[in-house]
């Protein structure tokens, strides 16, 4: 099976980007302004007239048809409710919402009346895990598997039935991530790896991303979702070369992150 997925985070207006979700520089690589994010939809739309589909209805899909695109948005910042699901809606589409459970109603995140809303206007929501850890893989078996159960309970609290979706924070992803996934109870598991092909760990579907940065055009959004070769392949080397990096920079690669950009998420 495969599927399209781009992974977006907050969506602020200019200049004010510690008001939604994360705070802090590194943070802010991962935002759009909204007249970004506008004109990525638009360009979506055009490169992909069939649009979106929801994660419900990936198993739907026949192998004849084209690769089916789906849009994650990660942390759970305010605009997820302030402004992301609005500008969805007025194209008539939904979005997957992953949410750091310990930060629901905390400043610039959004509140569980919110991820109630979110989920009956037909989004998808999902765990980010509870605390968000940075290197999520380099926790133990036991770590791992409150961080997912942890959140899966109150965000299954929150919105009246069992959460079983679920996005890998930090972009570190282990086969053990996955596995204490589906030993929660995670049945679909979205990773940073810019991969089009799904595979299964356990009882889990765990499916690639996209990322999307600031500096990521409309065109080059709009190419990633048609499923278009060469920005998906540049995107494959630089993850490739930046995951050798933190192995072997380790607990440094961190240290000087955090010495240019502050707060690391």
């Amino acid at each position: 099976m495969k599927a399209i997925s781009l992974m977006y985070h907050d969506v602020v207006e200019r200049d004010r980007s510690d008001a939604s979700g994360f705070p802090g520089a590194d943070a802010a690589l991962y935002k759009l302004d909204r007249g970004q994010f506008q004109n990525h939809l638009r360009a979506i739309a055009k490169a992909v007239p069939r649009g979106p589909i929801s994660l419900l209805n990936l198993t739907e899909i026949a192998p004849d048809e084209p690769t089916p695109l789906l849009l994650t948005f990660d942390d759970g910042g305010k605009s997820a409710f302030t402004f992301i699901a609005d500008a969805l809606e007025e194209v008539g589409w939904r979005g997957h919402f992953f949410i750091a459970a310990n930060y629901i109603d905390t400043p610039s995140f959004v509140s569980a009346e919110e991820i109630r809303k979110l989920k009956r206007r037909g989004h998808i929501i999902g765990s980010h895990s509870s605390s968000h850890p940075l290197r999520m893989s380099n926790y133990s078996w036991d770590e791992m598997y409150k961080e997912w159960t942890t959140s899966i309970e109150k965000l299954s609290d929150i919105v009246g039935e069992r959460v079983t979706v679920a996005s890998v924070p930090g972009g570190h992803y282990s086969d053990d991530v996955a596995k204490t996934a589906s030993l929660a109870g995670i049945e679909r598991l979205f990773t940073s790896e810019p991969v089009m092909q799904c595979w299964t760990v356990d009882h889990c579907l765990v499916l690639g991303r996209y990322t999307i940065q600031r500096w990521t055009s409309p065109m080059i959004a709009a190419d990633l979702a048609s499923g278009k070769i060469a920005p998906r392949v540049r995107q494959f080397l630089f993850w490739n070369a930046k995951k050798a990096s933190k192995a072997v920079g380790g607990r440094y690669y961190l240290k000087i992150r955090r010495s240019f950009f502050g707060t690391t998420t």
